[in-house]
């Protein structure tokens, strides 16, 4: 925009064209004519005190210097090239067209019919400048010297033996007639350093003459006002209980200066009533029970609170990043679980069948400071240190979480290019409620990633990312008394992992098709599985696609996973594809029955999968355990649609269709031959309610079915399971 705003200005003092542009009428280019040679008349006006002669004395040249560099255009080229133009006049005064004029060895030029010419793109120097009238006498004038930057306004009278003078378009000023040929420079108007030439601006009148003083903008009142007698109040001045309009507790208006305040409570109500295959355990909860697979109802409740105190300085925009920041969050989780089978609270039967259990933890404390600005369009590199959320790509298939850490970020290119660098060191998880607790874990995790907007097309967004995990060996019980570090399956000898994770992530569009993808290679060594029962190097896959198009309130999705499975449990390499810390955002996700349920595997320490995670790794517990590479593996195809009836509700349908990669560990692990590999068919519908068109009231519910297939079925029993669930969410 700078150059533009330069290239405009450079035109209107010094690049008129010779001939006026093509479809412009008769009156305007005689009005345009009209000006140029009025301007030039003010400049001729200067020798109007100066009486006639044969041999007019030479000029002194006006110079205009242009306003100082501190408030020119930003970012303006500097000029190279310089511009001649004046006007020819006969021996009577009197404008003379059809001159040619040749300045050095540049192209001609001819006069108007104003007698005014224009020599454009002159290179620095100096030259001679002759003059050819038609039917007159050569006229030659040397040392015409043009500098860069200038523009050279000249008055050159032919002698009087040139042509006849032609009828003037517009009365001379009587002192304006001059006997006898001559060449005069009337201005120069240069700039060293290229910038645009203005005229010398009048002073301007103090600031307290002209300007109102204007309050500050973040106290400014609104009037109390009312369109309608009994309705409709566009001005609301607000409360401090009142988080939809200016309120101070919620970062609208600064402390002081430009440090900012706000808070956010959440309170999130989670309800789970659900069928599960579950074992009997050695003690039946019922007398007499003798099935091996006793009633598997569970139901489940947990109430969380969570409350963010966010102080930062800086601005309340959204492009542009905080100076500083400090932020807080403390969550408090209160959970009860009743089921109906012994071993499924507990190991130990005494305590019974039902569970209630709280903790407080401390989910986010961090400091975050902007080490630098790379430019005007808000590029930056901030530090963040402490316990601090991170996602590392865009549906949460390889690490979302919670953890202490330290993160450097920023942007580049105007935001096209985002990045992070990241360590984390983590902390241990309460059993029952999956908050932080204040005991180091031994678990370390280092990354980077990097995101390219408009990747290959405009609206794709592309993540590339690297994850090391290091996962010590060590010896732990969860909260309940259940062994899950190392896994209770095998010879559970306490083993080190170091796996590696590189990955293409995308999400956006390409035209209307909505696109989401995801492709990880993950590759080290676990210096002793517990399944192979040696060590093992690290060899796994996963890959995710997701399309879907929108037709006015629907969405159509279809989508894909791949998960690798091990054909060969008992060798040196683990083929099964297992995450650090998944949450899946993918096929249906949290409505998902599949995905949002934990089914623990018959007769061992682990489970099929874990809550929040598509992947059958069996491990003792995602948050606790161990990653497990040495597993069945996944395919899965999703159907899907979401719907939007009304603007306050949003309903979302699924069916997947689930399927082992490979079967070998199961079967190994299991002692039982010849299972298939089908799991099921996992239907869902669900709805999403915002009855206030914002996060601050949030309603889900929904119903998740599991239709076993040949495989579930060998493994677990032919019901159905189901899941009721819902979640009631309110912030302020």
């Amino acid at each position: 925009m700078h150059s533009t705003l330069r290239n405009d200005t450079l035109t209107r003092y010094s690049e008129l064209p010779n001939e006026p542009p093509k479809g412009i009428g008769m009156r305007k280019r005689i009005a345009g004519r009209l000006a140029t040679v009025c301007t030039l008349a003010a400049s001729f006006s200067l020798f109007a005190q100066q009486p006639p002669a044969s041999n007019p004395p030479a000029v002194s040249i006006q110079t205009q210097r242009s306003q100082p560099l501190s408030t020119r255009i930003p970012q303006q080229s500097v000029s190279t090239m310089g511009v001649l133009q004046g006007l020819v006049l006969n021996g009577n005064g009197q404008p003379q067209p059809g001159v040619q004029l040749q300045l050095g060895s540049l192209a001609p030029v001819r006069t108007a019919g104003d007698g005014i010419f224009r020599l454009l793109h002159i290179p620095p120097g100096s030259y001679s400048l002759q003059i050819t009238p038609p039917d007159g006498q050569l006229f030659r004038q040397s040392g015409v010297r043009i500098a860069a930057a200038e523009v050279l306004s000249v008055r050159i009278t032919l002698p009087d033996s040139a042509a006849p003078a032609l009828p003037s378009p517009l009365p001379q000023h009587p002192m304006d007639l001059n006997q006898g040929g001559s060449y005069s420079e009337i201005s120069r108007r240069p700039d060293a350093n290229g910038a645009v030439v203005v005229a010398e601006a009048p002073p301007l009148a103090p600031d307290a003459a002209v300007f109102q003083p204007m309050p500050d903008r973040w106290d400014t009142t609104m009037p109390g006002y009312h369109r309608y007698a009994t309705m409709e109040v566009p001005y609301i001045l607000g409360h401090w209980y009142d988080p939809f309009n200016r309120n101070r507790l919620k970062g609208d208006k600064p402390l002081f200066g430009r440090t900012f305040f706000s808070f956010t409570g959440i309170a999130l109500t989670a309800l789970d009533g659900r069928r599960l295959p579950v074992p009997a355990d050695v003690y039946t909860a019922r007398p007499g029970e003798y099935a091996f697979f006793g009633r598997g109802g569970q139901f489940f409740t947990a109430q969380t609170l969570r409350t963010t105190f966010d102080l930062f300085h800086g601005d309340t925009t959204a492009f542009r990043p905080v100076d500083w920041r400090i932020r807080v969050s403390t969550a408090a989780n209160l959970n009860y679980l009743a089921a109906r089978e012994n071993g499924v609270v507990y190991p130990d039967v005494r305590p019974g069948t039902t569970r209630f259990d709280e903790w407080v933890g401390l989910q986010e404390a961090f400091g975050e400071v902007k080490l630098h600005d790379f430019g005007p369009n808000y590029d930056f590199a901030s530090l963040r240190v402490g316990i601090q959320q991170f996602v590392s790509d865009f549906r949460g298939f390889i690490f979302a979480d919670e953890q202490p850490g330290v993160r450097l970020f920023g942007n580049l290119r105007s935001n096209r290019f985002q990045w992070n660098l990241a360590a984390f060191d983590f902390l241990e998880k309460n059993t029952n409620s999956g908050l932080n607790t204040f005991h180091r874990r031994g678990r370390d995790l280092a990354l980077a990633n990097l995101y390219i907007q408009d990747f290959l097309a405009k609206g794709y967004t592309a993540q590339f990312s690297y994850h090391f995990l290091r996962d010590n060996a060590s010896t732990h019980y969860d909260d309940n008394g259940f062994l899950v570090r190392p896994a209770p399956i095998g010879n559970p000898i306490p083993h080190r992992i170091d796996s590696q994770y590189i990955g293409w992530a995308g999400d956006g569009h390409i035209g209307r098709i909505n696109i989401t993808h995801a492709f990880y290679q993950a590759f080290g060594t676990d210096d002793y599985n517990q399944i192979a029962g040696r060590p093992t190097s690290i060899n796994a896959q996963l890959a995710a696609l997701e399309l879907s198009r929108d037709h006015n309130w629907l969405r159509f999705r279809v989508s894909g996973l791949y998960a690798s499975g091990d054909d060969q449990p008992r060798d040196g390499v683990a083929r099964g594809f297992s995450s650090i810390v998944d949450a899946e955002n993918f096929a249906g996700g949290e409505f998902s029955f599949f995905n949002r349920e934990s089914i623990r595997l018959t007769g061992t320490g682990v489970a099929l999968n874990s809550p929040d995670s598509f992947l059958p790794d069996l491990r003792s517990s995602k948050d606790e355990g161990q990653s497990n590479f040495n597993n069945p593996g996944l395919y899965l195809y999703n159907a899907g649609l979401d719907a939007k009836l009304l603007q306050t509700l949003k309903l979302v349908a699924n069916v997947n269709f689930l399927q082992f990669a490979r079967t070998q560990p199961l079967i190994f692990l299991l002692q039982q031959n010849g299972i298939r590999r089908t799991i099921g068919t996992d239907s869902s519908i669900g709805a999403i309610y915002r009855p206030l068109l914002s996060d601050n009231i949030v309603l889900v519910g929904g119903v998740a079915v599991l239709a076993p297939g040949r495989g579930f079925q060998q493994i677990y029993t032919a019901q159905t399971l189901i899941s009721v669930f819902g979640t009631i969410r309110f912030q302020f």
